[in-house]
């Protein structure tokens, strides 16, 4: 038996007491001065967040008269659209208007004012309210209905235990919803990071990229017959970075017919032009009409997708929103038209929208990921809530559905350059990386030629690179001691050797991939790169076209060529995936074994298949 059911057999046997609102509460009437509140205190209809979220800061506050007072433990109800669900307990004192409900306790130690909010904030009690509001366009709450609505109202001591498991449930939906803002922050830093180009991209304007963008109207709201009817409608204020499936307003064809409003297809981006939402874009699923106030954009297939438009304008909000002008700061068609958006080719746009939509799906979608785990959450805790508010009427006892599920997941705060550079590979192909950004280089040994032995650890001179090995290797030309290879410094298997020291540009840094078993003793004049990547593919990357530019620009001296080690570290590889290293291996492989295991009685084929090569191999190693 849990704590509550021992609580409840206890001290109310025979059932739990309801009591209308109004017998324990009543409407706040006291009036304060505007001088006594602010842009804290003052808690307006539009301050209050849609679905029991609570309240945000006040943007505004009125500049004359009084307003309605309240106090802390007070509980705030948006009157205006009950179906928005906009409740909150006051923490503070201040004031507020007619718009919202102000449900002042009468007497505390009856009931207090945390178990009362649970009650009005059950989904019980605005489904009531909304039952009983009255208007169509904008439905009001019915005052006089709200304080008839019937509370429960159980001894304090169930109240306070009540309390606790709830708050139990909303602290770790607040976790979790902390954890959702993590990952929203984590997109919107991909996002924008995959939305900053600087190849295989075009400049366009938005006009340059649209089918054709037009605006809407609003049919006279006067007159009732162009309202009502089946033909959905957008206003700016739906227009949040959204998906559009439906609206909150429906015109009639006799509506469409006498005003501006124009039927704009699906798969449509809408820029906010006016008010509050200006800038902001959504995007539609269903063909529908807008008002004036909306930009919309009928992108053209050919050269982008929609939805990346959409994401690009996303990307570019507050851009946009600061070229508003006039005192609410509102934009036009032209501006819109005029906004430059970088395209790139038609894949690469599929595949940025494909994360974005994964990365969306993730943070809005409640059926995906972390999301859906918050909402099975918060019905759990409204499942829990209501089961816990609703007592028999005559002796009804709680079942024991108390449980402590541990939810199991994984958080990948994450957004380091890593997972950059895997999101740049998926999108584009590869990632432009710096060397040292994926391997750690070091000077090698001093060794030097005197000290070879006939039998031995196997050793790497400098010199040899130029004269015996290719682009890999897994044996040895020579050896030295064990004395001396134990003083020396080493690579291991998948290291690159580098030659570091020349007697010309085109030789110097001439490397081999180290592919033997064993660690091999390395000689001075070169770097040792240690990386997690294909060492192959490195390999080959550094015998390349695009590698000899940037080493020219490294080498320093004049009959001695050198590379300082250090300066490698600043090397840009265009690097894809680990799966298209092995596949462009594979191919240069065939193509090295083609032009190696022909022999000296065929050399035109030689140099045909070389030159072949060495065109594939700088072509598969060239991204831009």
């Amino acid at each position: 038996m849990t704590k509550l059911e021992q609580l409840i057999e206890q001290l109310c046997p025979d059932g739990v007491e309801y009591k209308p609102l109004c017998d324990i509460a009543e409407y706040a009437k006291n009036r304060i001065d505007i001088s006594q509140i602010n842009n804290e205190n003052y808690v307006g209809v539009e301050n209050l967040l849609q679905n029991k979220q609570g309240r945000t800061l006040a943007n505004s506050i009125p500049q004359s008269g009084s307003v309605i007072e309240f106090e802390i433990g007070d509980i705030l109800i948006g009157n205006i659209r009950p179906y928005l669900r906009k409740i909150w307990l006051a923490d503070c004192n201040g004031g507020t208007n007619g718009d919202v409900l102000t449900i002042h306790i009468i007497n505390r130690n009856y009931i207090t004012s945390e178990f009362l909010y649970y009650v009005l904030s059950s989904e019980q009690f605005f489904l009531y309210d909304i039952q009983n509001s009255k208007g169509a366009k904008m439905p009001r709450g019915d005052k006089n209905a709200v304080m008839k609505y019937s509370v429960p109202v159980p001894p304090l001591e169930i109240q306070a235990e009540i309390v606790r498991i709830l708050d139990n449930f909303t602290e770790l939906t607040a976790e979790l919803t902390a954890e959702l803002s993590a990952r929203k922050k984590q997109y919107e830093y991909y996002r924008d990071e995959l939305l900053s180009f600087s190849i295989d991209t075009k400049a366009y304007k938005i006009i340059d990229v649209c089918k054709s963008i037009s605006s809407g109207g609003t049919p006279n709201s006067k007159n009732n017959d162009y309202y009502g009817g089946n033909i959905p409608w957008l206003r700016t204020q739906e227009v949040d970075f959204c998906e559009i499936k439906e609206t909150g307003v429906f015109i009639t064809e006799e509506g469409l017919k006498n005003s501006s409003a124009k039927w704009i297809p699906a798969n449509c981006v809408i820029v906010a032009m006016y008010g509050a939402t200006v800038g902001k874009v959504a995007y539609t699923s269903i063909p529908l009409t807008t008002n004036q106030a909306c930009c919309n954009l009928e992108i053209d297939e050919k050269i982008a997708f929609y939805k990346y438009v959409y994401y690009w304008l996303s990307n570019k909000y507050e851009y946009i929103k600061s070229l508003g002008q006039g005192s609410q700061t509102n934009i036009n068609a032209q501006i819109v038209k005029n906004l430059e958006i970088t395209i790139p080719t038609l894949e690469v746009q599929r595949k940025i929208v494909n994360v974005l939509d994964n990365f969306e799906a993730i943070c809005s979608d409640l059926n995906i990921g972390l999301p859906a785990e918050i909402e099975a959450r918060q019905k759990q805790y409204e499942y829990y809530r209501d089961l816990l508010l609703t007592f028999a009427e005559t002796g009804g006892k709680l079942a024991d559905r108390q449980t402590d599920r541990q939810t199991d997941r994984q958080t990948d705060r994450q957004t380091d350059r890593q997972a950059e550079i895997a999101l740049l590979q998926y999108v584009f192909g590869f990632a432009p990386v710096l060397l040292g950004e994926i391997s750690t280089i070091s000077r090698g040994g001093n060794f030097q030629k005197k000290d070879f032995v006939d039998k031995g650890k196997p050793c790497l001179h400098y010199g040899q690179m130029y004269t015996h090995y290719g682009v890999f290797a897994d044996k040895t030309l020579t050896f030295v001691s064990d004395d001396v290879f134990e003083k020396s410094k080493k690579a291991t298997t998948n290291d690159i050797v580098m030659a570091v020291t020349s007697e010309n540009v085109d030789d110097v840094c001439k490397c081999t991939a180290w592919l033997g078993d064993e660690d091999i003793a390395v000689s001075g004049h070169t770097a040792i790169i240690r990386h997690n990547q294909n060492a192959k593919f490195l390999s080959y990357y550094f015998h390349s076209k695009v590698f000899y530019k940037q080493k020219a620009k490294l080498a320093h001296g004049t009959k001695v060529i050198e590379v300082t080690p250090s300066k490698l570290n600043d090397v840009v590889i265009n690097l894809p995936c680990i799966e298209e290293q092995n596949r462009i291996v594979n191919i240069l492989d065939r193509f090295d074994k083609l032009c190696n295991d022909i022999s000296e009685g065929i050399p035109a084929e030689i140099e045909a298949r070389q030159k072949q090569y060495e065109y594939y191999r700088d072509k598969l190693l060239t991204f831009m």
